[in-house]
């Protein structure tokens, strides 16, 4: 199959779709028709779109927790126990890793071990396995929508099985859910297995079912540059609306500024509305996520709560659609189903508390804003030059060229030039911007607020700031400055 990010023929899909099915046993219990019938049986409580475009509408930041275990009952209890005690407006399914590089026969297994020991012997939930009536059991259990979460770079068979078993979001990308987990799969690949994944939810989307789309955007988690993060949400945006999807909602990681992470989240879902409208692509609904913290976390929990805290605050002055929660346990491992809960009842509290109020448009957000929307035009415009036109030739072609590049990636598919440093508020910028396409006004810009930090501190920019920062919130800062 020739890459392009034209839509996918009813002969290819379906061609794919035998493979697909056929690859683990419970493949075949996939009937189309009559999950469309099901998904129809659903109340609107339940579907993610809904919800979302609810939260839009009168500008609520809903919290929703990650979480999943091996066994089908303890799934259920660890959801309904998120659900009732933390107060989760959204619930997802994490899958467990076997299952996200489609090794089955180890998830399997697992499941099998995880009854024997009576312990959950996966870190999350092997929905492959379980089947679409164990799915349909899981969405039957709770009175909320659910997500299915996972890292995978060919989530077909995944996704076959869980959207059947009548799961109303799906979440991933062949970009975010390849250059930040594996090591040696080509993006061209992955963006041909999520075209899969895309098709299969617009077809839903023509039988009247609504499904969420949710590329990842975090990407690596460690001093992401909002312009980066931007450039792939939008393309796997665009390839996602390509193939049918009709409710998306783009995603970013917390970098830890206010102002910087305001300004993000502001101007996200203007860019995917703005290229969609450029490249002729149907009118979606665009909803935002933001991801609290994902770097490392302090061990101490009362520590911990006040960087989820920090999290709440920039998603609810953000006006974010959806806030995904951590844990106070986030240092130490899985964390317990109380200490899941206790992170999403500390952000409810702080969603609660700042809901009626904004962050002001002072002369920082907006030249934020206004740095963060010429960056990502400038990725975007190349990756559209590249590509001729095309997003999905263009980003296969941006990541050979590093015109797109994602700090700390394992992907050998990735350039791995750029490397970000935070400046002296804590806003990340580029230290050596690589082959990124920024004219010299935006490489100034970046230059400048790194050298004012190397001022304040009384040394010399350098790859030990950015050491400094990877610790910096493990030790209880944002920006990693040198102890006096």
């Amino acid at each position: 199959m020739e890459l392009t990010a034209r839509q996918m023929d009813v002969e290819e899909f379906q061609r794919q779709r035998q493979v697909v099915l056929g690859q683990w046993q419970t493949g075949k219990d996939v009937n189309f028709d009559e999950a469309v019938a099901y998904h129809k049986s659903l109340p609107k409580g339940k579907i993610f779109a809904e919800k979302l475009a609810e939260g839009k509408a009168k500008g609520i930041t809903f919290a929703q927790p990650r979480a999943g275990v091996a066994l089908l009952h303890e799934h259920i209890e660890l959801l309904r126990f998120l659900q009732d005690e933390g107060g989760a407006d959204f619930l997802p399914s994490t899958i467990d890793s076997y299952t996200r590089q489609n090794r089955y026969t180890e998830a399997q297994a697992g499941i099998e071990e995880s009854r024997s020991t009576g312990r959950s012997m996966l870190n999350g939930f092997p929905a492959v396995n379980h089947g679409v009536a164990a799915c349909r059991r899981v969405v039957e259990s709770v009175q909320v929508p659910i997500q299915v979460r996972h890292g995978t770079p060919d989530a077909r068979l995944l996704a076959e099985i869980t959207i059947a078993g009548g799961f109303t979001d799906y979440e991933g990308g062949g970009i975010s859910y390849n250059i930040p987990y594996s090591k040696d799969v080509s993006i061209e690949n992955t963006i041909k297995y999520w075209q899969y994944v895309d098709r299969l939810v617009g077809l839903y989307e023509e039988q009247g079912v609504k499904i969420n789309r949710e590329p990842f955007g975090p990407l690596t988690g460690t001093l992401v540059p909002p312009a980066i993060s931007h450039a792939v949400a939008v393309i796997e945006g665009i390839l996602a609306v390509a193939q049918g999807v009709r409710s998306l909602t783009l995603g970013y990681g917390q970098c830890g500024n206010l102002i910087q992470d305001v300004a993000a989240l502001h101007t996200l879902p203007l860019l995917a509305e703005e290229y969609l409208a450029k490249l002729d692509l149907p009118n979606v609904m665009i909803t935002t996520v933001f991801h609290q913290w994902m770097g490392g976390f302090p061990q101490d929990e009362a520590k911990a709560f006040g960087v989820i805290s920090w999290g709440a605050v920039t998603a609810a002055l953000g006006k974010a659609t959806k806030v995904i929660v951590k844990t106070p346990h986030e240092a130490l491992g899985i964390p317990t189903k109380e200490a899941n809960a206790a992170g999403i009842r500390t952000t409810k509290q702080i969603l609660s508390m700042l809901k009626d109020q904004t962050l002001p448009m002072v002369a920082e957000l907006a030249l934020e804003e206004t740095m963060i929307l010429a960056e990502t035009r400038a990725i975007l415009d190349r990756v559209l030059e590249l590509g001729e036109g095309d997003a999905a030739v263009g980003a296969v072609r941006a990541f050979q060229a590093g015109v797109i590049d994602v700090p700390f990636a394992p992907s050998r598919y990735n350039a791995g030039k750029i490397l970000p440093a935070r400046d002296t508020t804590g806003a990340v910028r580029l230290l050596d911007f690589g082959n990124i396409p920024f004219d010299e006004t935006i490489k100034e810009f970046h230059k400048e607020r790194i050298a004012q930090r190397g001022r304040d501190e009384g040394r010399d920019p350098s790859f030990q700031m950015v050491i400094d920062d990877i610790y910096a919130i493990g030790k209880g800062m944002l920006v990693g400055r040198p102890r006096s």
